[in-house]
């Protein structure tokens, strides 16, 4: 038997944003977790970064956005690493290996240098995998 009362809309349930990051000065902590990401490449190549990043990427902002620089550079020195062995069968290689570990032990320090003053630091050369 059809029924001319229409039927009930059904109840609309609010949709609230996710927890997003909040804007402004960086905290202590955010100072110290940017700090860690940078000197975690030093320590363990992207793995570090990446922890610390997957971590607190949503609830700092400026974790969020150090944790990719060093990410992204740590993936670049990776991947001049993986040139260098190559080349290393041609002997340049070898030339190229202690340049790649003292530009990473530089960059990440200043990275590092910089993330505890609360700035955000741009590496000087980067492939940005991530953005």
């Amino acid at each position: 038997m059809p029924s001319d009362v229409p039927e009930p809309a059904p109840e609309s349930v609010p949709v609230t944003a996710p927890e997003t990051a909040p804007a402004g000065p960086p905290t202590s902590d955010d100072r110290t977790m940017g700090l860690l990401c940078h000197l975690g490449g030093i320590i363990g190549s992207f793995l570090l970064p990446l922890i610390v990043w997957l971590i607190k990427k949503d609830t700092s902002a400026f974790v969020n956005d150090q944790g990719k620089e060093a990410l992204n550079f740590q993936i670049t020195m990776l991947i001049g690493w993986a040139v260098a062995g190559v080349l290393s069968c041609v002997g340049i290689g070898l030339i190229l290996f202690p340049i790649i570990w003292v530009l990473n032990l530089v960059f990440c320090v200043m990275g590092a240098m910089a993330a505890n003053k609360g700035e955000r630091y741009r590496y000087p050369f980067n492939i940005r995998i991530l953005k």
